[in-house]
């Protein structure tokens, strides 16, 4: 599917969706798993597009694949399932299809391709020879469901150039998203520099520049410089109280904790600081819903009485 981004704007601004893991976990009514949102695509796969549509029901016009943690690294470490790796990946893609059928509305899929080796610890990220073909073997599977790539949570800049220079191969459009330390310091959890972090990727086709899974304090001290490097550029922040330095998934999402000041009114006006400041994308990561989405997409149509 080809597309002009620009048709799936509502006043200048494209809304994505926001959080699966989090949302999925709440809706399955089981515990959290190691493998998170991969567990609930294994036992109850209709949830998940079930979300899809009530995200595009809210006004998203971009919604991504529950592929954050079927990666075959992840799937075998934490559940002997690396033999379902395609598997897995190929039924993300066939529900976020669904979904979009389900309700008729015109909106773009994106792939999500992850960090492969770990979630916000750059101390994992392996060379970029290393992970360049293990992103082609997730975008291969992903290719016929998808209208674009988004990698996602990339805490290295060499990690962003793994997944971008895999992404690449297709003649879909590829977007990239970095996560930042949570001090509003403008740098990756790896320690780069945005602009470092641009340097390595600038020669390389990206359609839109965003942040992600980081405070939306972080995303708004990041935007005025991350929209100096290109015109598409956004974020979506998670609601997490802190992401501490050496976790694992093995210490389980609740160290993570959650905010109770990001309600959807109040995550509204974060993303119309990012906005002022120059984002055209934006949605929400860990921790936000679809009456976030709603909220935002209301935000939106306020603009010019539309």
């Amino acid at each position: 599917m080809s597309y002009r981004l620009e048709d799936y704007y509502l006043n200048g601004v494209l809304l994505l969706d926001g959080g699966m893991g989090q949302e999925l976990i709440r809706r399955s009514q089981g515990p959290a798993t190691s493998l998170w949102s991969a567990q609930v695509l294994l036992d109850q796969p209709k949830l998940v597009q079930d979300l899809h549509e009530d995200y595009i029901r809210a006004g998203s016009k971009v919604i991504t694949t529950n592929t954050y943690i079927t990666v075959r690294h992840r799937l075998q470490r934490d559940a002997g399932l690396g033999d379902k790796f395609k598997e897995l990946n190929q039924l993300a893609g066939e529900l976020a299809v669904q979904a979009r059928e389900s309700t008729g509305v015109p909106v773009l899929i994106a792939g999500s391709l992850p960090p492969l080796f770990g979630s916000y610890r750059p101390d994992q990220v392996r060379s970029v020879k290393e992970l360049e073909p293990l992103y082609q073997e997730q975008m291969e599977i992903l290719e016929p469901y998808v209208d674009l790539f988004l990698c996602e949570t990339l805490s290295k800049a060499e990690e962003g150039l793994a997944a971008v220079r895999a992404a690449s191969k297709t003649n879909k459009p590829v977007w990239v998203s970095w996560t930042l330390e949570d001090i509003g310091s403008n740098r990756l959890r790896g320690g780069e520099s945005l602009s470092d972090a641009w340097q390595i990727l600038s020669d390389l086709p990206i359609e839109t520049l965003l942040v992600n899974c980081c405070s939306p304090e972080s995303i708004t001290a990041a935007m005025p410089e991350l929209s100096s490097f290109t015109d598409k550029v956004g974020g979506y922040a998670n609601g997490f109280q802190q992401i501490p330095k050496q976790w694992s998934i093995s210490d389980g999402i609740s160290a993570l904790g959650q905010r109770h000041d990001l309600d959807p009114d109040s995550y509204a006006v974060h993303v119309q600081r990012w906005i002022d400041a120059g984002a055209t994308v934006v949605g929400g990561c860990c921790e936000t819903t679809p009456a976030h989405i709603q909220k935002i997409a209301d935000l939106l149509r306020s603009k010019n009485g539309s």
